[in-house]
């Protein structure tokens, strides 16, 4: 197991680097002494598996996203490949849906009608594990079309969406809401037009709604 204070530290610096002071109150950074809260926790892999990284951002008493993320390599090596993939896919959304600090740079920034209410969409990249492989056409689309199916209450809410293509041509599909399982996301991943290849990858996708303020 990593020692908590280093990760603890990595975790301050990274987010100070894009211009969110956090506070530390014992496992957790808080900002200005309440919500949002971030934690984080490794788990060093063993008989050369990844280590597992887990963050866990608390929005408000009842309410907290969780996140998890593989580490290639031992000890200190695992978890900054872990902390990398974190920053990549996840860390710039929950800035924008957290904090309020946006970089369009690295996220898309959309503006959705659903139901009787605007959202501000925040999507981070829709990140494969190989370089050659491209997403499917109307993936976000398709997201925006299976929400409208969804009774969204007036507040945060967050996705994540994996695909896996073994090399034998099995998929694996998770789509979650709100940390539970999507079925309407399911149904999309099922039918989007995925590429076929001979060799695997994986691909995952995390993005937040917040009502649109007027």
């Amino acid at each position: 197991m990593a020692h908590s204070d280093t990760l603890q530290a990595e975790l301050l610096h990274l987010f100070e680097r894009h211009d969110v002071e956090l506070e530390e109150d014992e496992d957790w950074l808080v900002t200005d002494g309440d919500f949002p809260a971030v934690r984080a926790t490794w788990q060093d892999g063993d008989a050369g598996r990844p280590g597992r990284l887990d963050v866990d951002v608390v929005i408000s008493e009842e309410r907290h996203i969780e996140e998890s993320f593989a580490g290639n390599g031992s000890g200190a090596t695992g978890l900054r490949d872990a902390l990398g993939a974190f920053q990549r896919n996840v860390l710039y959304v929950l800035l924008a849906a957290c904090w309020y600090v946006t970089d369009d740079r690295r996220i898309q920034l959309q503006s959705w009608d659903l139901g009787a209410r605007s959202w501000d969409v925040f999507v981070g990249p829709l990140a494969f594990s190989r370089d050659d492989v491209a997403a499917p056409e109307g993936w976000l689309s398709g997201v925006q079309d299976a929400l409208r199916n969804e009774s969204l209450s007036g507040q945060l809410h967050w996705i994540r969406l994996f695909h896996r293509r073994d090399d034998d041509g099995s998929v694996t599909a998770e789509a979650l809401l709100d940390n539970e399982p999507w079925p309407g996301g399911d149904r999309l991943l099922a039918q989007l037009p995925w590429p076929a290849t001979d060799k695997g990858y994986s691909a995952r996708c995390f993005m937040a709604l917040d009502i649109r303020d007027y």
